[in-house]
């Protein structure tokens, strides 16, 4: 393929992100021509409303609403920036048949479908390029597949959403709720209207899901990750959990145990940080990846996670790698999983718990949680009372535990909530030391 003149590309959707590609292209021509080597031509712009007002000007002659007319288009390269699965998927299954580079910045795509994607790329003698579907402009997916290939990755934990991260942030440095922080979120543009897909943590499953695959070369699906949101959350958790040292924070947690055990643990969940560690000072939007590799220790990937100009960053980057490889006829090295490694189930985890319940203020209680610890051998590492209401005769009382297994945790509480003195059990955290 080495001797071309041009490099011609199809961008499917002109949105934000497709806007920014778009404007790298045109405004950014004679230096990508040199770095490449040909220059890099827009053929074709696939959208759903030509009429729609755009943040930049393109050739109207190159804007289709025809999937087949983008896709049939003489382009070397396809970058889809439409989102979501269906017909992303399907888009990008057919460029790579028809032997063309893909580069994507979707991590759903990504996270369900990604290894008969990457086949499908070997089997045409092209690339799959991803690095925007997890943090913005952060590389991490290129250092996991090249710099960091030596090691045996052991953990990765990750602030991998900019919205919760903004959220909780809020939460914690005003003392405001979840519903007001997520309303600010909203009207600065970092929330969407319905934001169940971050809020609930399914965006920094199907990340973690593209990073725990490549970290330990094996498949990783979305439906493998424990899930759990940040809605319960209140202003108190952070208050109390500032008191002991910590922050909280959505961590997406990925951890491989050694042989003989040979299982790894996904998980995404709030989760109570020390508050000297770096990932706990991590704040606002920006988001983080922390790697554990028995030859490089312990490493550290922060920047901005979305928007504009850091996905852009990323998903230029891919293209001017595509087209160096086209350029100079060069032939991918497709990316292998080369082991089966068993998940664990969430029950073996084994963690500290932060726990804040509501009980009726009087002698005994504390008894009786402990009993309902004890039955099912959880250690109780301190108690403190909290907030006490003679009013309604109630207290609140925050337990920290020593490590337990989960199931041990979870069988705990309910004994718990039986308890008639017990009004409310408002919240459980896990401990990530």
């Amino acid at each position: 393929m080495g001797g071309r003149s041009q490099i011609g590309i199809t961008l499917l959707g002109l949105g934000v992100v497709g806007g920014g590609v778009a404007r790298a292209l045109l405004e950014k021509a004679e230096s990508y021509s040199r770095r490449v080597g040909v220059p890099l031509v827009l053929r074709r712009i696939l959208v759903r409303d030509p009429s729609r007002e755009r943040s930049v000007q393109v050739d109207r002659s190159l804007i289709t609403t025809d999937a087949e007319e983008a896709l049939d288009a003489d382009a070397d390269i396809v970058v889809e920036v439409i989102g979501g699965e269906h017909p992303a998927r399907e888009y990008i299954e057919r460029a790579l048949k028809q032997g063309r580079y893909v580069v994507t910045a979707n991590k759903e795509v990504m996270a369900k479908h990604g290894p008969e994607l990457l086949a499908e790329a070997g089997r045409a003698g092209v690339d799959i390029l991803y690095e925007a579907s997890v943090g913005g402009g952060i590389p991490i997916i290129s250092p996991l597949k090249r710099d960091l290939s030596a090691n045996e990755i052991t953990s990765l934990r990750a602030i991998i959403n900019g919205t919760t991260n903004y959220i909780l942030t809020r939460m914690s440095a005003e003392e405001i709720s979840f519903n007001v922080a997520l309303r600010q979120a909203q009207d600065l543009g970092y929330a969407e209207p319905h934001p169940a897909n971050d809020v609930e943590g399914h965006d920094a499953a199907y990340k973690l899901a593209i990073l725990a695959s490549l970290a330990f070369h094996t498949r990783v699906r979305p439906e493998d990750i424990y899930r759990e949101g940040i809605t319960r959350l209140e202003p108190r958790d952070f208050r109390y959990a500032a008191e002991l040292g910590y922050a909280i924070k959505l961590l997406a947690i990925a951890r491989r145990d050694p042989p003989p055990a040979d299982a790894i643990q996904v998980r995404v969940h709030p989760a109570l940080i020390a508050a000297d560690e770096l990932l706990a000072k991590v704040d606002g939007v920006l988001n983080a990846v922390q790697v554990e590799g028995d030859l490089i220790g312990r490493v550290l990937f922060q920047g901005a996670g979305a928007g504009p100009l850091p996905t852009t960053s990323a998903i230029m980057a891919d293209v001017l790698d595509a087209a160096r490889s086209i350029a100079q006829g060069s032939r991918p090295s497709p990316w292998r999983y080369t082991a089966a490694v068993a998940v664990k189930p969430m029950a073996e985890l084994v963690s500290r718990y932060y726990l804040r319940v509501e009980v009726t203020d009087r002698p005994g209680v504390l008894a009786g949680i402990a009993r309902c610890f004890g039955d099912n051998q959880v250690s109780i590492a301190s108690v403190i009372q909290k907030e006490t209401d003679e009013a309604a005769q109630t207290a609140e009382i925050v337990i920290m535990t020593h490590a337990a297994r989960e199931a041990a945790v979870q069988a705990g509480i309910q004994q718990i909530e039986s308890l008639e003195e017990v009004r409310h059990v408002g919240n459980v955290l896990r401990v990530e030391d």
